[in-house]
């Protein structure tokens, strides 16, 4: 098989979706409120990629839409996902690109599926991770890892990394107060201690900080990163504080290290500065970085927005904000937010509660790589306690905050350009 319409299906290998000839210009994918389902469609763009092809990502155009090549197998399979798409001629293909060229809006092409591994436990406790959910939902294929696995070298093998409901200081959460007798916290503990003495550690905090240092450095190699709840605000804390035991006595058996009274080490975190560490077991927070106090004092029913970026120059921070609607309902997390004071100079803010201290959704540059941090833990919950089931996405396969989550995804499939703000 040559090139059809302009797409060179020269070196395909026989996958069926070329047998499928090219009937007209190219398949729209609207990210707007035409959108039967925003997260498959993400899915749908992921499954194209796979198969060896291109699509184009239209910043801002309806919502953030998807440009497919035009073949009868992606419209099957489109259907057959229940994802909302419509046959657009050459005519309308070259509307669209003029509509873009004179608006804030730019054409990104997507020329890779990145692969994906997401940082899960061997016991994960009673909660979930908003981003696995997404991700199967979307049927987009990762591979779980874990703390051997990172220090053994395997994210060399990935494109793109997740954290999640993590606790790098080693103090598995500060759910010491409350949960100590219960099962899920014994064998959390055990399974941790277990691991480090298999990996030469005396204590976990040890063998989390070099997780932590290694997942860094996998960053300033050009890896991508991102986390949410927990995981973004300890990582860095485990970096800032490098070596040093801020696990109190209670959790590992020693006391705190007499060199805690020393500044940290911001030249070695990621996104934060000047971290005021909380190490009372009796305060359910890691440090005052953390925003959930202001977060719970605005109460369920308000809403956190979406910054606008210019998509011709800063094309990252557009990708990362693309979206149907600005406005992401207020959720919470063990870290729900960051405040904004605490921020390095460098970040960028993708998300907040104007002219306050609420940052929800940030990024950055490390080296070759980048990262960016979304504040709470499941975007179609609000509170998600201890124990509470799985959010069912099925109910919510329109959801703007699990959005976000997916526009990370895509983001080492773009060729990647120098960031202007």
């Amino acid at each position: 098989m040559g090139n059809f319409g302009g797409l060179d299906l020269s070196n395909n290998k026989g996958n069926f979706l070329y047998m499928f000839f090219i009937i007209i210009a190219s398949l729209l994918i609207p990210m707007d409120g035409a959108q039967t389902d925003h997260l498959k469609a993400y899915g749908l763009t992921y499954w194209v990629l796979k198969e060896g092809l291109n699509a184009e990502w239209l910043l801002n155009y309806r919502g953030g839409s998807f440009l497919l090549p035009g073949l009868l197998g992606i419209k099957k399979e489109a259907d057959q996902r229940g994802v909302a798409s419509f046959w657009v001629s050459e005519d309308q293909v070259n509307d669209i690109y003029a509509i873009v060229e004179r608006e804030n809006m730019e054409r990104v092409k997507l020329e890779k599926a990145p692969k994906v591994a997401v940082y899960i436990p061997e016991t994960e406790g009673p909660w979930d991770d908003a981003v696995a959910l997404a991700l199967e939902y979307a049927r987009i294929p990762y591979e779980r890892i874990w703390d051997d696995d990172i220090l053994k070298g395997v994210l060399t093998n990935y494109d793109w990394l997740h954290l999640h409901h993590e606790d790098f200081t080693g103090q598995y959460g500060k759910f010491y107060r409350n949960y100590v007798n219960a099962d899920w916290y014994r064998e959390v503990v055990n399974i941790n201690e277990r691991k480090a003495r298999s990996l030469g550690y005396a204590k976990v905090w040890q063998m989390k900080h070099d997780v932590a240092q290694t997942i860094k450095r996998y960053v300033s190699e050009g890896g991508f990163l991102f986390a949410m709840c927990s995981a973004p605000i300890t990582l860095d804390i485990a970096l800032a504080f490098y070596g040093v035991d801020i696990v109190p006595s209670q959790i590992d058996g020693d006391g705190i290290d007499p060199k805690l009274n020393v500044k940290g080490d911001y030249n070695n975190t990621l996104f934060l500065d000047n971290i005021g560490l909380i190490t009372s077991l009796n305060i359910y927070e890691h440090s005052d970085v953390d925003i959930t106090y202001l977060a719970l004092r605005r109460g369920q029913n308000t809403y956190f927005f979406l910054r606008t970026f210019m998509a011709k120059r800063d094309i990252i921070p557009a990708i990362l904000t693309q979206n149907h609607t600005d406005r992401i309902k207020e959720f919470l997390g063990q870290d729900t937010g960051f405040n904004r004071d605490k921020l390095k100079m460098n970040v960028i803010v993708l998300g907040d509660v104007p002219n306050t201290k609420e940052v929800r959704y940030v990024y950055g540059e490390c080296g070759k790589g980048s990262f960016s941090f979304f504040g709470g833990h499941d975007p179609e919950d609000y509170a998600h306690l201890v124990g509470d089931p799985p959010t069912y996405l099925e109910f919510y396969k329109n959801s703007p905050g699990y959005r976000l989550i997916l526009n990370n995804l895509l983001l080492p499939a773009v060729k990647k350009k120098k960031l202007k703000t």
